[in-house]
């Protein structure tokens, strides 16, 4: 591989941007479901395929796409899923249909994934002993992609409908679409390996490193968690609070504040403290899940937007660390083991979505507090044996020795 160019401070910021841009396009359907399915004559038993297809097709980009990043040169993987990605906004924004909708929704899901490929680019473009800190502000760029990309989508339904939610999008994705055309370098990896070979390594990586293994599993709960969150924040708002759209979108706003963990993550990581990042803040959300239980109970609603700040800040925070740790399996290897840590991410956060309507019409608010806080147990209880397996490794290979 050539040379690569210094990361510099403006180029973060782009790809920081880049990847919040990219990754929003995954939740616009969530907040604007209702208009979207009333239109579109989605009956109410299938309207969860309205968001569920749109993150099945960036899993399968995840393994189909963000994987050439160890492959084929990176700028140009960029700049192609981006162009795609106007068209399929496009197509989402002007579907005439529920079976134009969801093919363009799919679309967009695939190429999405440009984000992917972005991020472990800048690592290998950052110095060694400052990954943790890129990781920490290219992450706390799409992780507030995320977060806004909820009320922004719930403020432009309300003001000018659903469609123009993803016309806008389509819009802004083409400015970035110019900004990275002009912004972003090459980088041509030395894979040495065919396309095939590149997906089954791909899962490889998974089966075979216990690291991997185990961040991807802290992550894929934690996200899970997060989803549980939000997914039934805003019924219970409505139900609890009286809340409408727009105040819906303004909680939600808040609790974009959490991006700010992330880059806090990754200049602890930097410090060598990314492993013990993961038990601070797993204990942390499990209590704040215990918070909103009360805060709901009582209707206190400065306690729940801060205790959801805090579940927010928690699952961005174990994020960065984890990738902090996993990037150092095999620099080489960082888009495969980015996609296998992230497919299984998005798994876990699919699951907390499909399963949070049903616990929550089941269980109420309370049940949802109760899965949260006891997914965050799971995950410390998980963690603490981390440090048993590792004296057992380390046990088995001094027999050998």
């Amino acid at each position: 591989m050539a040379h690569s160019p210094t990361l510099t401070r403006s180029l973060t910021i782009v790809m920081a941007i880049s990847c919040g841009l990219l990754v929003a396009n995954l939740y616009y359907a969530q907040a604007a479901i209702g208009p979207i399915t009333s239109e579109l004559g989605i009956s109410k038993g299938a309207e969860g395929v309205v968001v569920t297809l749109i993150q099945f097709g960036y899993a399968l980009g995840l393994v189909l796409i963000a994987t050439l990043a160890d492959l084929v040169e990176n700028r140009r993987v960029v700049l192609t899923t981006v162009g795609v990605t106007i068209l399929g906004l496009i197509g989402v924004a002007f579907a005439p249909n529920a079976a134009v909708f969801l093919i363009a929704s799919f679309i967009v899901g695939v190429v999405s994934v440009g984000a992917q490929i972005v991020l472990p680019m800048a690592t290998h473009l950052a110095p060694a002993g400052e990954r943790g800190r890129v990781i920490g502000n290219i992450m706390g760029g799409l992780l507030a992609g995320i977060m806004l990309s909820r009320p922004y989508a719930n403020f432009v339904t309300g003001l000018l409908g659903w469609r123009w939610v993803f016309g806008i999008a389509a819009i802004l994705i083409a400015g970035l679409f110019v900004v990275l055309w002009r912004a972003l370098p090459t980088r041509r990896p030395d894979a040495g390996i065919h396309y095939g070979q590149l997906l089954a390594s791909t899962f490889g990586y998974l089966a075979k490193s216990r690291v991997l293994q185990r961040r991807a599993l802290y992550q894929a709960c934690a996200f899970g968690a997060f989803n549980f969150f939000w997914t039934c924040a805003p019924l219970m708002l409505h139900a609890t609070f009286h809340f409408n759209q727009f105040e819906i979108a303004l909680f939600a706003l808040a609790g974009a504040g959490g991006a700010l963990a992330a880059p806090i993550a990754g200049r602890l990581g930097d410090r060598g403290l990314a492993n013990p990042i993961t038990g601070v803040v797993m204990a942390l959300m499990a209590a704040m899940f215990l918070v909103t239980d009360w805060a709901v109970a009582m209707q206190l609603l400065v306690p729940l937007v801060i205790a959801g700040v805090l579940i927010d800040a928690s699952t961005q925070a174990n994020q960065v660390a984890g990738q902090r740790i996993v990037y150092g399996i095999e620099p080489d290897a960082r888009g495969r083991i980015n996609s296998a840590f992230n497919f299984v991410n998005f798994l876990g956060g699919a699951t907390g979505s499909l399963l949070a309507p049903y616990v929550y019409s089941v269980g109420g608010w309370n049940g949802v507090a109760l899965v949260g806080a006891g997914v965050a147990v799971f995950v410390l209880l998980a963690f603490a044996t981390e440090r048993l397996d590792q004296r057992h490794r380390h046990g088995l290979a001094t027999l050998k020795g």
